[in-house]
C-alpha cells in the first residue's frame, strides 16, 4: 500500500482547527459529574489462573449512568508495594478476554487495569459488558450508535467508561493513585487521548494510531474500517450528515489532546488507512497546547513503512523504555520471582 496522507515534512506541522462546540467542556463536566454519583468500585474478586507469577482479579465498575463494566486487574505475583498502573482500552470490535491475554504490563512489573468495551466484540475478541442504552436513532454498529446526538452517542458513554476506568483503578488495592497510566492502540488509544484530556491528574499517556482524531478529515480521505462504517450510514441517510458531524465534534481527540496535561508517547504507521496519520498528527501537534503551566512531554515514533499494526513489539519496547524513564520506575525497585532457588536475571 503506497503513502496516501500527507508527506511526513508536512505532517510534522499539520494543527488544523478542528470543529470544537462552544459547550465541549461543560458537556463533558455535566457527563462526568453524573457518573460520579454513583460509587466506582461494584465488585473485586480473585480471578482463578493457571498462571504462577501474576495475579489476577474480576474487576465490575460503575461506568455512564451506573452501568456495569467489566474489567481484568492484573499484577505480579508476591509484590506487595503499591505499583504503578496501566489502564488500558481496547480496539474496536475487541473485549476484554480471559486474563492471561494481554500480560506485557504485570511481566514488566505495573499493575494492568484492562477494560472491556461494551456492547462491543466478537470481531477480534470477547467480551461480556452489554451496552443498555441502544434506542437513541442511529445506525446498528457501535460506531454509528445514536450517532444523531452527541447525548445518545455511543461513545458519548464509552468515553465516561474510560474515565471512570482510571477512577476504579486508583481505588483498588496495591495501586500507587498518583501512577495512573492511561494506554490503548486504535480505538483504544483514542480513548487514552479523551481520559487525558478529562483527568489532570493521570501520570503519563501512551497512544497508538489514535481513532477518532479529527474524524472529519478521516471521513474524506478514507473509508476503510470502522469509518466506512459512518460513510456507508450516510450513503442511506443522507440528511444526517450535518448531525453526524456535530456529533463527531464532542469526540474529536484533537480536542481532548489540547487540554491534556500528562507527558504522551505516540506512534503512527503512514500507511494507516484505518486511522490516517494526519489525524493522529493532529493530535499530537496539538497535545497539551491549552494546558496550564508548562507543555507536556510529546513524543512520537513514525513508522513509515507500517500501516495500523504501527511499530509492533519494537514500538512496545520503546513505550516500556519511555514509561521506565517517565515514571522513574526500574526493576530493581520490584520483588524478582525466583526458580529452583536461584534469581532470575534480568535480560
Amino acid at each position: 500500500m503506497p503513502l496516501f496522507d500527507l508527506p511526513l515534512d508536512q505532517l510534522r506541522q499539520y494543527a488544523p482547527a478542528v470543529a470544537e462546540p462552544a459547550d465541549f467542556d461543560e458537556f463533558w463536566r455535566s457527563t462526568l459529574d453524573a457518573a460520579a454519583q454513583s460509587p466506582v468500585l461494584l465488585d473485586v474478586r480473585p480471578e482463578p489462573t493457571d498462571l504462577r507469577l501474576v495475579d489476577s482479579w474480576d474487576v465490575t465498575f460503575a461506568g455512564f449512568g451506573g452501568d456495569p463494566v467489566r474489567a481484568w486487574y492484573n499484577r505480579p505475583a508476591g509484590v506487595d508495594e503499591a505499583l504503578p498502573v496501566i489502564v488500558e482500552y481496547v480496539g474496536y470490535g475487541r473485549g476484554r478476554g480471559l486474563p492471561h491475554e494481554r500480560l506485557i504490563w504485570p511481566a514488566a512489573g505495573y499493575a494492568h487495569l484492562l477494560m472491556d468495551a461494551r456492547g462491543q466484540s466478537g470481531r477480534y475478541g470477547a467480551g461480556d459488558t452489554p451496552d443498555p442504552h441502544g434506542e437513541a436513532p442511529g445506525g446498528p454498529s457501535p460506531l454509528t450508535r445514536g450517532i444523531m446526538t452527541p447525548e445518545g452517542y455511543y461513545y458519548r458513554r464509552l468515553i465516561t467508561d474510560a474515565a471512570r476506568a482510571v477512577e476504579a483503578a486508583r481505588a483498588l488495592p496495591g495501586v500507587d493513585p498518583h501512577g495512573v497510566v492511561a494506554a490503548g492502540n486504535s480505538q483504544g488509544g483514542g480513548l487514552a487521548l479523551a481520559v487525558a484530556g478529562l483527568d489532570v491528574e493521570l501520570a503519563a499517556v501512551l497512544t497508538t494510531a489514535p481513532f477518532l482524531c479529527h474524524p472529519q478529515r478521516a471521513l474524506e480521505i478514507t473509508e476503510v474500517g470502522a469509518y466506512g462504517e459512518i460513510a456507508n450510514y450516510l450513503a442511506v441517510n443522507r440528511d444526517a450528515e450535518p448531525a453526524v458531524r456535530r456529533t463527531l465534534s464532542y469526540v474529536d481527540g484533537v480536542s481532548f489532546a489540547r487540554r491534556a496535561h500528562a507527558p504522551v508517547h505516540f506512534g503512527i504507521g503512514l500507511r494507516d488507512m484505518v486511522c490516517p496519520p494526519s489525524t493522529g498528527f493532529a493530535a499530537y501537534n496539538h497535545y497539551g497546547a491549552t494546558a496550564f503551566g508548562p507543555r507536556p512531554e510529546r513524543v512520537m515514533h513514525v513508522y513509515p513503512f507500517n500501516g495500523h499494526e504501527h511499530g509492533e513489539a519494537t514500538h512496545t519496547r520503546r513505550q516500556l523504555r519511555w514509561l521506565t524513564d517517565t515514571l522513574g520506575a526500574t526493576a530493581d525497585r520490584l520483588a524478582r520471582p525466583k526458580v529452583s532457588g536461584a534469581q532470575i536475571s534480568p535480560a
